[in-house]
């Protein structure tokens, strides 16, 4: 894949002197993705959680057609099966709420594809310590835009082709959001979201605009959140 993998392409960082992407081609890498996961999910014999979804782990070639890769990490799921119970694995910042009763679903992958979108689309890292203290969580200030109705303030400021779909943007952004809920009944499948993506179907309306669960709340995952089973260091994928 000679294009590496998408953190170099979406990331602005000063020693960076690679163009920002294109709207188009942020569209098309966030649709390939979508396919992928709702492969894994949906099209398998066994349902396959990646459960490591980050832009490190997904990797472009020469026309920035995105394919999923390191599997390292990935649960399979019988079909017969809601949920499945195993230790936290995955990468601080895009872990789904769920994690603290160590019960989860497929799930897990929509709301780490919520937090991909929205780095994509923002042209930033989730977790950025270089920010200021009010700006250094990516969802957090998700919550407080929405709430403000200021959106347009976390579009990528780098990219005028960005600032030009300022309202497609926005949709997609309301999709991203649409995947973070806290509630894992509440997100989307990835066949949905491929719907939204190919314009067949529009994002859920009627969504929860907290999207970081900052005390005890209902994941959608039966259970009591106290029975959470500690990570261990061969489970948890740290940054490069």
């Amino acid at each position: 894949m000679p294009n590496g993998s998408l953190d170099k392409w979406i990331y602005c960082r000063n020693d960076n002197t690679t163009p920002p992407l294109e709207w188009t081609v942020r569209c098309k890498i966030i649709t390939h993705i979508a396919k992928g996961l709702s492969y894994l999910h949906e099209d398998c014999m066994q349902k396959i959680a990646h459960l490591d979804v980050k832009p490190q782990n997904i990797l472009l070639d020469n026309d920035f057609n995105a394919k999923l890769s390191d599997f390292g990490l990935c649960k399979l799921i019988d079909r017969d099966m809601s949920q499945v119970v195993t230790r936290m694995r995955g990468t601080p910042g895009y872990l789904a709420p769920e994690w603290l009763t160590s019960k989860i679903t497929e799930k897990a992958d929509v709301y780490s594809f919520g937090v991909v979108v929205m780095e994509i689309v923002s042209g930033r890292k989730n977790l950025d310590t270089s920010r200021s203290e009010e700006s250094l969580h990516l969802i957090t200030l998700l919550e407080e835009k929405v709430k403000n109705g200021q959106l347009i303030d976390l579009i990528d400021k780098k990219s005028n082709d960005m600032q030009a779909h300022e309202q497609d943007v926005i949709q997609m952004m309301k999709l991203a959001m649409w995947c973070l809920q806290i509630d894992c009944k509440k997100r989307p499948k990835m066949s949905e979201v491929v719907k939204f993506l190919e314009g067949i179907m529009d994002a859920e309306s009627n969504i929860d605009h907290n999207f970081v669960a900052t005390n005890e709340a209902h994941f959608g995952i039966s259970g009591n959140v106290n029975s959470s089973v500690p990570a261990v260091a061969s489970d948890v994928s740290g940054p490069r």
